[in-house]
């Protein structure tokens, strides 16, 4: 028997995250961004697998934003590294969500 051929993709997805209790944010934090490639057979299962994961972290999704499959970012001329294009390829092979880089928020509210 052949093998079926994956109707998995994925997708580049920028995640804000609010502050939750255990959420592992540094103390003086208001939130994150979460940069993640998630697979997924549409972007709404990928959306929807990456929200799941992060509440599963005690983090708390507040918006997300889709960028794209990689052939999608590279026809509207993103320029995409090696090393981002092996955490795609990883996140395929693992049919998983990786969190490829956070950047904590530190806005003063007056």
């Amino acid at each position: 028997m052949s093998k079926k051929e994956s109707r998995q993709q994925v997708y580049t997805l920028l995640v804000e995250v609010g502050r939750n209790t255990g959420d592992g944010l540094p103390a003086e934090a208001t939130g994150a961004a979460l940069m993640c490639y998630a697979s997924g057979v549409d972007e709404a299962e990928a959306v929807r697998e990456t929200v799941a994961i992060l509440k599963q972290a005690d983090l708390a999704p507040l918006d997300v934003s889709g960028y794209g499959t990689l052939d999608e970012r590279l026809a509207e001329g993103h320029d995409i590294s090696d090393d981002e294009k092996a955490l795609m390829a990883r996140a395929l092979e693992e049919n998983s969500v990786i969190v490829a880089q956070m950047t904590p928020f530190f806005d003063k509210i007056d």
